[in-house]
């Protein structure tokens, strides 16, 4: 597969997950938040199992491949949406969003540290631009940034555990079909997070039978749509062009998840927002390497043209 048909791909994820961000607003207000995010990942592991398996994908993982399943999934799934849950109902959306925004450039800094991955300059102005983009939407907010608190913590950790997941995805992923890696982490973290939930939330599971038919529509869609096919597909981006380039593609969420919250819940864009989508957009085609593959491109048809 080639790069610029994983960055329209990537693209097509991040509207999923964007119009995801307005679903799950939707089921935590039906829902127990930590028993409902459980299930739903679960509902997703298990897609991902009947998916490979009609593929004849599926295989016991070596031991080695164990541990990474476990430690990606304590941090992909585990750590990333606890602290998340946690994180949001004690901040305002706009300090969450503009931390959830500093992935990215945490995933690029972690990449060189830890892999070795050196970005190089156009990708490093990438990334500061995505950021503005994101801070830009989020400043746009009626309200401004409010003063720091424990919440912000939670949600820098469920980005940092979610920055760390990334690479030990691409660690794993050199042995272990990257799909498959999905469909092990989903189901062990969802199974973690639901032991969590019993406690967390005694009683969580008699409240579930409670919600309308299209509450349960829009929790198919999230755990199918989004979670299933949205990780099998990311990871396997991760493995093919590298967790740095790949999460600099998360910037679009920032834009997609409030076109979602217009379209699903009726909240206003305005124009502020869209020249952030604009700076998300210049950061996306200069981090991701984009950009450069597409000046490749047309020099090496010039240069065929001049033989």
């Amino acid at each position: 597969m080639k790069n610029l048909q994983i960055y329209m791909i990537l693209t097509l994820i991040m509207i999923t997950w964007g119009l995801n961000v307005s679903i799950i607003k939707i089921l935590v207000s039906y829902f127990p938040p930590v028993t409902i995010t459980s299930l739903r990942i679960l509902a997703a592991g298990l897609t991902v199992f009947a998916v490979l398996a009609v593929m004849g994908k599926v295989r016991k993982p070596s031991f080695n491949e164990v541990k990474f399943i476990m430690f990606g999934g304590l941090l992909s799934v585990v750590s990333h949406h606890l602290f998340l849950a946690v994180g949001l109902t004690e901040t305002s959306a706009v300090n969450g969003g503009l931390i959830l925004g500093a992935g990215p450039l945490l995933t690029a800094i972690l990449s060189s540290l830890l892999l070795r991955n050196k970005p190089t300059g156009i990708q490093v102005l990438g990334f500061l631009l995505g950021g503005a983009g994101v801070t830009f939407i989020v400043l746009s907010g009626n309200k401004g940034v409010s003063s720091l608190s424990s919440g912000d913590l939670y949600v820098f950790l469920s980005i940092l555990s979610q920055a760390l997941s990334f690479i030990v995805i691409s660690k794993a992923s050199k042995t272990l079909d990257p799909r498959l890696l999905t469909g092990y982490m989903l189901i062990f973290g969802g199974a973690i997070l639901f032991i969590l939930g019993s406690f967390m939330e005694p009683g969580g599971l008699l409240r579930i039978s409670e919600a309308p038919v299209y509450v349960w529509a829009a929790f198919a869609a999230s755990a199918i749509v989004a979670t299933a096919v949205g990780h099998m597909v990311y990871n396997t981006a991760i493995s093919k062009i590298g967790p740095a380039e790949a999460s600099i593609f998360l910037n679009l969420n920032t834009f997609f998840s409030l076109a979602g919250s217009a379209l699903i819940l009726g909240e206003i864009i305005t124009t502020n927002h869209l020249l952030g989508l604009v700076l998300i957009v210049a950061g996306v085609l200069f981090g991701s390497g984009a950009l450069e593959e597409m000046v490749l491109r047309q020099r090496r048809k010039r240069h065929s043209h001049h033989m």
